[in-house]
């Protein structure tokens, strides 16, 4: 090990010898290679060390010698040095516990005579002086760190120490040097040489051989060790440098020689020049030598040495060595005289050899001065100068020679004790306090030893007390203190010694002098008090000298022990330590010496004792006291009381300790109860000690002095209470130390001074709590009951008592059965000990009990919360009492009331997931339910009624309470949360009327929202406390997060926040109110730039409601039966609105996941009662359908589609679902006879959307739906479904792709499953079912109408799908127009009636015209039990179970065609085929059950398979198990099969989506009637121009193809809607663009029909029949007129019954202007098909019949105004939205537009009076002030 600052390196070396091959030249060492380097100390492994591996090579000279053959001779030679730096590898080995691998790579020195420093050029980096030879050379070493004792190392690790590890020593001493240790090494170092050429003409090869020889000249066998693992061997030779006269070795060698022959020996160095010729011999030409010792017995210094070289050859004899020796060896020795011997050794005076020495010996030494006191007697008048210069010997020196030193100094002592006395107690003074120093510490049991059992001065005692009273005595004169200081520290040795001597004196005296001796000591005593007393503060000196004194006092009891008794020595100390100047007149660092000293005493032996206890402990109480007084040194005097009072624990088993524990109450009681409050609030406030102590201090200070009160008030007793008492002067006095002592129980109580799992001593502290409050109670009592109450401290008690109660510690129940029985045995429940403390406490109160009302309700309802009856039991009366007393003193108990309640919720949102808080809210219910005491004591007062209402009240919060906490605990989802919190919510308004904790929970609620991005919730919910403000300028106190500011203000801000909200949620319809309600507020004020903003705002949302797309939720109905379900949940059921996207499967999923323990049940009838009180949890789930509120909006005829949509499922409170019954008997062959719907309505609390997504159902209706009313809501709504789609297909909304249609016109026209419409004429047109149900007379009528209205629907879908069709797929069009014509002839020949309307010349109105309103006796039949809803599929019509189905019946924008990139993925819109709703009619029993149970799925959308609702496909296909069920449900029936279709075809020509025919839904999915896709792509304007004219021809190419039209039925006959007209006609061409994109068109489908059948006819005329040869005649009599149906209504703008989906808004560039009735008169002119589009009025012949022009006439009276609604500016939260935000409708045309860009657009192309008129919500555009002065004009006109 070396150290590049150390030349001579750190350790001693380990060799080893290694073969040519690297391994071990011994075969024996093989894996025993080991060395442990020792003695190392932590100072040594910080420093900069290495391991150094020198390499030297044994051979030839050189390396590339040629010569062959084995060398005769060999050298040893330098080859490579090898380096690692521990401080790469300390840390490594440091973690380790085992050996650690490293490579060490050789380098080569590039010059030899730098070899000597190889290593520090290695280490240094100096790459120029070395080189690597390969990179295969290197060493591998390993290495393993050991610490501690060698002996306890080698204990440690045996089997390190099994493999022969070489001990490798440090150079030196260690750190330590450990008594007994006996070493005596000399390291000598070959230096350097210089020698001369000697005639060469090259330099010598130089070698060196030492001996160490003895005195007669013998050379002493195995001194000489080359390093450990080697043997030592009686010569060395040392390497040899090439060619080098001034050779450097520096090559370190330990000579381990014997004591006894190292003086006389000496060392002899021989020099050879090894010659490289032929011979290689060796030539001696010189030697050198030292003798081992001076003269004066000091052995050779530790330093170098300059040695003679002396001249001599091999012939030169050495045997008498005497020939030499007398010779001078160095410059040293250059004063001898040369004897006769000098003629046979020459001196070479150029020549000269460098060694060094170092000598490790316990034995020798080389310090004169040392040697001189050890033989002082040869030398006896220097004694004076030796003892004087003993100070300058080293410390290792003197500790090696400590005995023979003492014996020295003593024996000198003896010698003459006034002379030398001084001078040898300052020697002895010099060696005890050099055995303080750490290096020497070991030490100090030789120095015990010695006076054990080898000194022997026994007149020394004398001699030693006179000096230290001497030195005592001047430390007030003298300045410079150092001795008197060392004296002091010196003291304990002194003392020992002092003792011995006395000892040893009366033993040989028999005890002579003994007065003298103690009267000595005495006045030795008298001037340590002296030293003490002195007054240090402006004295630096004097502090040491004090402190000295102090540190070393307490070491001397034990030795005065020997000599005095207990009693005695106790006076001794009480003397001193009461000496001492109190705290304020010293210094903090003599106070710091002074409490160590004082601890000292306290753990020495004479503190044990009780006599000198009772001497002692007043003395060390008042310096303690006065410390704590100040609160200074709070650290150490908390260590001195805890070992005060361990002392008097143990010392109370055998003797009575009550007069000491008195004495400690007096004086610390009150002084520890003020420390340790200072301590808490500074640990509270962490400010503490933040200059002086870290935290950590503060807080074992608080756990010290925590133990030490409790450790006194454990030790007190009563008699040491009663006296307590009794000290205390006046009330004042004892009521601030019961204020004191009860606020620091509670302080242990709150804080945690004591870690978690220290039960036992948590338990004990409890113990003497509890025991304490029993003492302080009748105090407490006796004087501050009656007239001389005090609140404070009666409150103090109270905190306590709760505090201690609900302490976690004493919660038995949580512990183990084993520790339960281990506490109760040894302490009982202290529960209960102290809940009956409180309770008697209480009754003590009397009247003051008022005092405590209501601010003791929250801490004793804390206690109830005690999972322990018998404290439950102590506290009930204790309620029941503060209501009586209120009561009595109020006349009610509202305090008390509203205290519970508040403290109430507060516990439950304190106990956030604290588990035991959990069990205990559990329990507390019980309290106040089914718990009798209570409501038994209230029965028996006046105010019975009251309480127990109140009681009741108290116990639904709590149920509800317990849920929130449950909910809230962290882990439950956002559902249950706020469906908790919305429980809660309620229950504080509706029930306990409590304002504040209402609005708390309100933003709760809010916040909950927000956080689920419930963004609408949010809003109601936060609307619940805009309502409960005004808008005054009251002034409210800031409230949560709210500021302080006026109501208006708060108002405002809220209201904003709530639109913001509203707007977020997409709800603009809920918004749009409040913004009318702000702005009549700003308009008051004038605030005229918010109005504009809010305006600004209002418009915006006008503009989102129409041209933004928002997606209808579906809605869930969930059952939540069992008894493990929240209470708030439990056996109820509730209506959820599901989010974006979200189907039925992912909805059930999510639910399942809410209630991970829940079953899902699997049928919808409703459960049990064994389902309801079992100890479950069961879910039921299925979709329900929403009933609007707003029947008014969705019927009126203007509003469009996007309105509607919002109408239909918001402010909903009524759902549905229905599910399929057979009454009677079954017909096998028709079941539709006796197919019935029974109907559920679920009638929520609340409407949806509101505060919650989802409401508790409040009630149920249930209504059954006949057969027949089943097939009219059927029917009705297959045509709107196909009105709806034909719409879209003609207003190009779906566009490119028509299977769509295609698909629906097949499933209708080709009903191959179940037989189409024919089953409902075969069910209810025939004979006998007429004449058996009379009353439906009339409901027969309304299927016929609606048969008819399908066929007229068909007919126009026809037209539009020839129109799109694309050329391949004529084959499946022409097919269609076949079937159209056979199911039209089926239709005429099947309905009575309708075969003679086909003929004669009289029929009025074709059939494609009547289209009249439906007539109120139709709708009343209609609506005999609910809504018009259908569920079953006849054919291939729709089977809904929902009235609005009506409404909803068209696709999204988005799904327009099959490729479309907006379209959503098939298996979100359609998972499960809607061809499975109902039973067909050859649906056997069996399979019934499946069919009511797939009844339950959500109406006409694609449902997700669930858990309740099987997946219908595999990868899009049935299930083997479906396909099955398919063709047992379905019957004998097949999809229709064409022979001349492809496979393909097959499918494409397959029934609809919402026929029965299975795999159409599968096959398409995109072909779902309502599944909801992402946005539409925006609608864009198409250029002007021919496209157009193109677009136009197109649809009227091929008329001739067109099928013969019905018959017409009678106009009084038809209680249908009219399928209206569109601006599709010649005239919209003049706009510029196309009406069919542009989104101001009319959505139906009527617009096609008058282009086919009835050329350019204005939106008001009638088209006529189809059929060329049918006579039609329009009637036009008044008859006509005055008919009681609803006239004909022909809205120009807005057709209703087509009006399927409204385009998105589109600002087009069309500007059409009105129509007088005049001009309209003459458009209405109709066109025979193919005709040109002129666009001319004329009248035109159709097959010779002349059409009536003054038919508009005869009808235009009967046009409807339509009413502006009045909405009321207040905002109510429940009461339905605005129907429709106030437009100004017009009565048949709009407000003209034109356009500002195209002003030639507006401009007639041909001779037409007006071009028809756009839709009603596009916005006025006027450029200029003429625009606009016309657009009024015309807006006037248009009005009459």
């Amino acid at each position: 090990m070396a150290d590049p600052v150390l030349p001579s390196g750190v350790s001693e070396k380990f060799m080893v010898r290694l073969n040519k091959n690297g391994g071990p030249k011994n075969p024996e060492k093989v894996d025993k290679l080991c060395a442990l380097f020792t003695d190392l100390s932590n100072k040594d492994m910080k420093r900069d060390l290495y391991i150094v591996s020198q390499v030297i090579r044994t051979g030839r000279m050189l390396l590339n010698d040629s010569k062959k053959g084995p060398a005769h001779v060999t050298y040893r030679r330098p080859y490579g040095c090898a380096v690692l730096a521990m401080s790469d590898v300390l840390q490594t080995i440091s973690e380790l516990k085992e050996e650690k691998d490293f490579v060490l790579k050789v380098y080569t020195c590039n010059n030899e005579n730098e070899w000597y420093q190889i290593h520090e050029n290695i280490i240094r980096k100096s790459s120029t002086k070395y080189t690597a030879p390969s990179t295969n050379y290197g060493l591998i070493i390993s290495l393993q760190l050991l610490r501690g004792e060698l002996d306890v190392v080698r204990r440690e690790n045996p089997v390190i120490f099994s493999r022969a590890v070489a001990m490798t020593r440090k150079l030196g001493f260690p750190d330590v040097i450990m008594p007994g240790d006996i070493r005596n090494d000399l390291y000598l170092t070959l230096e350097r040489g210089d020698f001369e050429r000697g005639g060469k003409s090259v330099q010598k090869n130089i070698e060196v051989t030492v001996y160490v020889l003895y005195a007669d000249g013998e050379i002493l066998k195995d001194c000489i060790s080359l390093g450990s693992g080697e043997p030592n061997v009686p010569d060395h030779r040392s390497f040899v440098l090439y060619h080098n006269n001034s050779p450097r070795w520096s090559e370190v060698l330990k000579l381990p020689i014997p004591i006894d022959r190292f003086r006389g020996s000496h060392l002899r160095f021989e020099f050879r020049h090894c010659s490289t010729k032929d011979k290689g011999e060796k030539k001696l030409f010189g030697f050198s030598f030292t003798p081992l010792m001076r003269e004066d017995g000091t052995t050779l210094s530790d330093e170098s040495h300059e040695l003679y070289v002396y001249k001599c050859d091999e012939n030169s004899t050495f045997s008498t060595h005497a020939l030499y020796l007398g010779l001078p060896c160095c410059k040293e020795d250059s004063s001898l005289s040369p004897s006769p011997s000098s003629l046979v050794f020459q001196r070479s005076n150029k020549e000269a050899f460098w060694i060094h020495t170092q000598l490790s010996s316990t034995k020798l030494t080389q310090n004169v001065d040392l040697l001189a006191l050890l033989k002082w007697k040869a030398h006896p008048d220097r004694v004076m100068d030796i003892l004087g210069r003993l100070r300058h010997v080293s410390g290792e020196e003197i500790v090696k020679f400590l005995q023979d030193i003492l014996d020295t100094l003593f024996s000198i002592l003896d010698d003459n004790t006034d002379k030398y006395g001084p001078l040898v107690f300052q020697s002895l003074v010099f060696i005890i306090n050099l055995l303080r120093d750490s290096k020497y510490y070991h030490f100090r049991p030789v120095m015990d030893t010695y006076i054990q059992k080898h000194f022997a001065g026994a007149l020394a005692y004398k001699e030693l007390i006179r000096c230290l009273k001497w030195y005592m005595d001047r430390s007030a004169e003298v300045v410079r203190q150092d001795h008197i200081q060392e004296a002091m520290r010196a003291l304990e040795y002194l003392f020992k010694f002092i003792i011995q001597s006395r000892i040893l004196y009366s033993r040989a005296t028999c005890g002579l002098e003994e007065d003298q001796f103690r009267s000595s000591i005495t006045e030795l005593f008298q001037s340590i008090r002296f030293v003490l007393s002195l007054d240090s503060r402006h004295s630096d000196t004097l502090v040491f000298t004090q402190a000295a004194l102090l540190n070393s006092f307490p070491a001397i009891f034990d030795e005065l022990l020997q000599m005095f008794t207990v009693v005695e020595v106790a006076d001794f100390v009480r003397g001193t330590l009461g000496s001492m100047p109190s705290t304020v007149h010293i210094g903090q660092s003599m106070d710091v010496v002074k409490l160590q000293s004082i601890a000292r005493t306290v753990d020495s032996k004479l503190f044990s004792f009780p006599e000198s206890r009772r001497i002692l402990l007043p003395v060390v109480l008042h310096h303690i006291h006065l410390h704590l007084r100040q609160q200074k040194e709070l650290l150490i005097c908390s260590g001195i009381l805890s070992s005060i009072f361990s002392i008097i624990k143990t010392s109370a088993r055998d003797s009575s300790v009550q007069e000491e524990v008195e004495m400690m109450v007096e004086s610390l009681l009150d002084v520890l109860l003020q420390t340790l409050l200072s301590i808490m609030s500074k640990s509270q406030t962490q400010e503490a000690v933040r200059g002086q102590r870290c935290p950590q201090c503060t807080a074992e200070i608080t756990g010290e002095y925590v133990s030490c009160l409790l450790s006194l008030l454990r030790q007190m007793t009563d008699v040491h209470f009663q006296r307590l008492m009794e000290n205390f002067q006046s009330k004042d006095e004892l009521k601030e130390f019961l204020l004191k002592i009860l606020c620091v129980f509670r302080n242990l109580m709150k804080l945690s001074i004591f870690p978690r799992d220290w039960n036992v001593m948590r338990l004990l502290t409890s113990n003497i709590i509890l025991t304490t409050a029993q003492y302080l109670s009748p105090a407490l009592h006796k004087n501050f009951t009656e007239a001389e109450f005090d609140f404070k401290v009666w409150n103090s008690y109270f905190s306590l008592a709760v505090l201690y109660i609900n302490q976690p510690s004493l919660q038995l129940e949580n512990l183990s059965p084993a520790k339960r029985k281990k506490v109760l045995d040894k302490y009982g429940d202290m529960r209960v000990m102290m809940t009956y403390e409180l309770f008697s406490m209480w009754q003590n109160l009397g009247e003051n009990k008022l005092h405590f009302i209501p601010g003791m309700i929250g801490p004793f309802l804390g206690v109830t919360l005690v999972p322990q009856l018998e404290v439950r039991n102590i506290m009930i009366p204790i309620f029941h009492d503060m209501m009586d007393w209120e009561q009595r003193k109020n006349g009610n108990f509202k305090q008390v009331e509203a205290e519970l309640i508040d403290k109430l919720d507060s516990l439950v949102s304190e106990g956030k997931g604290d588990e035991n808080y959990r069990e205990l809210f559990g329990l507390l219910t019980q309290l106040f339910g089914p718990y009798p005491s209570l409501l038994e004591k209230i029965e028996q007062e006046t105010w019975r009624e009251t309480g127990i209402s109140f009681v009741t009240s108290v116990t639904r919060l709590m149920e509800r309470l317990l849920d929130y906490r449950d909910c809230m605990k962290g882990d439950e989802t956002e559902n249950k949360k706020i469906g908790c919190t919305v429980n809660l919510l309620n229950f504080y308004k509706s029930e306990i009327n409590k304002e504040e904790m209402y609005i708390r929970y309100i933003h709760k609620l809010c916040d909950m929202h927000l956080q689920a991005e419930n963004y609408t919730e949010a809003a109601f919910t936060l609307l619940l406390y805009w309502e409960l403000l005004h808008w005054d300028e009251r002034p409210l106190k800031d409230f949560l997060h709210y500021p302080a500011q006026t109501e208006w203000h708060r108002k405002e801000g809220l209201c904003r926040k709530v639109i913001h909200y509203f707007n977020k949620g997409k709800c603009w319809e809920f918004g749009i109110p409040l913004c009318r309600e702000l702005a009549f507020q700003y308009e008051t004020l004038y605030d005229y730039q918010s109005l504009s903003w809010i305006r600004k705002m209002e418009a915006a949302y006008y503009d989102n409601i129409m041209e933004q797309q928002r997606l209808e939720p579906e809605f869930f109905r969930v059952g939540f039966y069992g008894r493990k379900f929240p209470f708030f949940l439990r056996n109820k059921e509730f209506v959820c609105r599901g989010h974006d996207y979200e189907r039925l499967e992912a909805f059930q999923q999510r639910m399942l996941g809410e209630f991970p323990q829940a079953i899902a049940m699997q049928h919808p009838n409703q459960p049990d009662e064994a389902i309801l009180q079992c100890e479950a949890q069961y879910l039921q789930i299925y979709a329900v359908t929403a009933v609007p509120e707003s029947l008014s909006v969705l019927q009126m005829d203007r509003v469009p589609e996007r309105i509607k949509s919002f109408y239909r499922v918001n402010n909903v409170r009524r759902f549905r679902y229905d599910r399929p019954i057979h009454k009677g008997s079954k017909d096998r062959d028709n079941e539709f006879k006796s197919l019935w719907i029974e109907r559920t309505t679920l009638i929520l609390s609340h409407p949806l959307p509101g505060i919650s997504r989802w409401f508790e159902v409040d009630k149920r209706e249930l209504v059954e739906v006949s057969p027949l009313e089943n097939a009219v809501c059927v029917v009705e709504n297959k045509n709107h479904e196909l009105r709806t789609l034909i719409s879209q297909y003609q207003h190009k909304q779906l566009h490119g792709n028509i299977n769509l249609l295609s698909m629906t016109l097949n499933g209708v026209i080709d009903a191959a499953v179940n037989g189409g419409i024919a089953r409902y004429q075969e069910a209810f047109f025939d004979k006998d079912y007429i004449t058996s149900h009379p009353e439906d007379t009339d409901k027969i009528t309304q299927l016929k109408d609606l048969m008819q209205e399908q066929v007229h629907v068909l007919g126009v879908g026809l037209a539009v799908h020839e129109k799109l069709v694309h050329p391949e797929m004529r084959p499946l069009h022409k097919k269609l127009i076949d079937q159209f014509h056979v199911m039209r002839s089926s239709l005429c020949h099947g309905i009575p009636g309708l075969e003679k309307a086909g003929s004669g010349t009289n029929t009025p109105r074709g059939i494609l015209a009547s289209h009249s309103p439906m007539s109120p006796e139709s709708f009343k039949l209609m609506h005999r039990h609910s809504e018009p809803v259908a569920v079953g599929t006849v054919g291939s019509l729709l089977i809904l179970e929902h009235p609005e189905d009506f409404y909803r019946m068209q696709p999204s924008p988005s799904s327009s065609s099959l490729s479309s990139t907006h379209s959503a993925p098939s298996q979100m819109i359609n998972s499960a085929p809607s061809t499975i709703r109902v039973g067909s009619p050859s649906l056997p029993d069996k399979f019934r059950h499946n069919r009511e149970m797939l009844m339950l799925l959500p109406p006409h959308r694609d449902r997700p398979s669930s858990a309740m609702y099987s997946n219908i496909t595999e990868n899009g296909q049935p299930t083997n198990f479906q396909r099955a069920l398919f063709h047992q449900v379905i019957g004998p029936c097949k999809p229709c099969s064409d022979p001349n279709l492809s496979v393909a075809e097959k499918v494409l020509t397959a029934p609809s989506s919402w026929s029965l025919d299975s795999g159409t839904r599968e096959a398409l999915p995109f072909l779902s009637a309502h599944s909801v896709m992402a946005p539409p792509v925006p609608p864009r304007n198409l250029p002007h121009g021919p496209q157009l004219l193109m677009h136009f021809d197109a649809f009227h190419h091929q008329l001739s193809d067109l099928p013969p039209a019905l018959p017409a039925r009678s106009l009084r006959k038809s209680p249908l809607h009219p399928i209206p007209a569109s601006p599709t006609s010649p005239q919209s061409l003049l706009d510029g663009s196309s009406s069919t994109l542009s989104g101001s068109a009319s959505s139906g489908v009527s617009s096609l029909s008058e282009s086919n059948f009835s050329g350019p006819t204005s939106s008001s005329d009638p088209p006529p029949s189809l059929e060329p040869n049918t006579t039609q005649a329009w009637n036009t009599n008044e008859e006509d007129v005055d008919s009681l149906y609803q006239p004909v209504r022909y809205s120009v703008s807005e057709p209703e019954i087509l009006d399927g989906v409204k385009p998105p808004p589109c600002r087009s560039n069309s500007a059409p202007v009105s129509v007088t009735p005049a001009q309209a008169a003459a458009q209405i002119q109709p066109q025979a098909p193919g005709s040109a589009s002129t666009g001319a009025p004329q009248t035109q012949q159709l097959d010779g019949l002349q059409q009536h022009p003054q038919y508009y006439y005869n009808h235009h009276h009967h046009f409807h105004p339509h009413f502006i609604p009045n909405h009321p500016p207040l905002y109510s939260l429940h009461e339905p939205p605005p129907a429709l935000p106030p437009k100004p409708y017009l009565r048949e045309g709009c407000i003209p537009e034109e356009d500002p860009l195209n002003p030639q657009a507006a401009q007639p192309a041909l001779p037409v009076p007006r071009p028809m008129p756009r839709k009603i919500s596009q916005p006025i555009i006027a450029a200029t002030k003429e625009d606009q002065a016309k657009v009024a004009w015309e807006h006037g006109v248009s009005e009459e």
